[in-house]
């Protein structure tokens, strides 16, 4: 399934919503037609687990010659927002975790130009993410340089706590796209979260796709463009730590919980990588796919 958080009008209460056909389909108004309760937003529809996915999936089957009135909206008519609007923690990132990035890395942003042995965790927190379309904000007073990285994001369903590699992806509820933005120049004695954690540095969505839709997630092709001009393409194949690798090593130190983000890290291309660097500015417009999953596209803007 396609999950989505919408509004249906600019006043309305963010719900959770299918995506099928052209419809966004709202889970709990379809479920109480039928006599069913569904929950109404997405962390609640994740915390009940992979059965309410099954009732989900099912309950839409079963209504699939048309849906009741007033259960249903035309995509285009809605606003998507963030799957999930406000994690309930810190996103997880992952550093260098594409060997080209760790080599370009190492000639612009002065880490290391060994692979890392362990997985690279930094944290972004809840206000960077922003949803489809949202603008991604530019304070020329803070940066100089602004800069892109197209990444798959991992959503954990159950509760993980030092799980192995071998039933890690178990404990995955689905994948989204996220765009981890960075300001370069607002590094602090090596450390990341001020320069990736600002307000709108994590664009999200623009759904969710069910785990079992994406049986592997190593097979997705990944790229981003800056007006139009293709700054990076590779695949997931690529990552040096898998996403059950990324999974079981986390939960060996910290539990993850239902809704919790992991953002897996980006491919070489990025901005400071390039010769000569290249960074956005208000004006330019970012657009990030991931195969089997979906596109955003984000205006920069000034606000300063």
């Amino acid at each position: 399934m396609r999950l989505v958080t919408y509004r249906s009008t600019v006043e309305s209460e963010a719900r959770l919503g299918a995506i099928v056909g052209d419809l966004v389909v709202d889970l709990a108004l379809l479920g109480a037609a039928d006599g069913i309760v569904l929950p109404a937003t997405m962390l609640e529809f994740i915390d009940h687990g992979p059965q309410a996915v099954k009732a989900a999936d099912a309950l839409v089957g079963k209504f699939a010659d048309g849906f009741p009135v007033g259960t249903a909206w035309p995509l285009a008519n809605v606003t998507l927002l963030a799957p999930i609007p406000r994690p309930r923690k810190n996103i997880f990132g992952i550093g260098l975790n594409y060997t080209e990035h760790v080599a370009e890395s190492a000639k612009s942003l002065d880490t290391s130009p060994d692979l890392p042995r362990q997985p690279v965790i930094f944290s972004k927190p809840p206000t960077t993410v922003v949803g489809p379309g949202d603008p991604i904000l530019h304070n020329k007073n803070i940066t100089q340089q602004l800069d892109w990285e197209v990444e798959l994001a991992t959503i954990i369903g159950t509760r993980a706590k030092g799980v192995s590699r071998e039933n890690a992806l178990a404990y995955v509820f689905g994948y989204t796209v996220l765009i981890d933005m960075s300001a370069r120049d607002c590094r602090r004695a090596g450390q990341w979260i001020y320069s990736k954690g600002q307000d709108s540095f994590a664009p999200m969505g623009p759904w969710i796709v069910t785990a079992d839709e994406i049986p592997d997630p190593q097979t997705l092709d990944l790229w981003l463009t800056v007006n139009g001009a293709e700054k990076q393409r590779s695949n997931t194949a690529y990552m040096l730590f898998k996403v059950d690798e990324l999974v079981a090593d986390i939960s060996q130190g910290i539990t993850l919980e239902p809704g919790d983000i992991i953002a897996t890290g980006t491919p070489a291309g990025v901005g400071a990588g390039r010769e000569p660097q290249e960074w956005v500015w208000p004006g330019d417009t970012i657009v990030a796919t991931v195969e089997g999953i979906g596109t955003l596209r984000h205006p920069v803007v000034d606000a300063s």
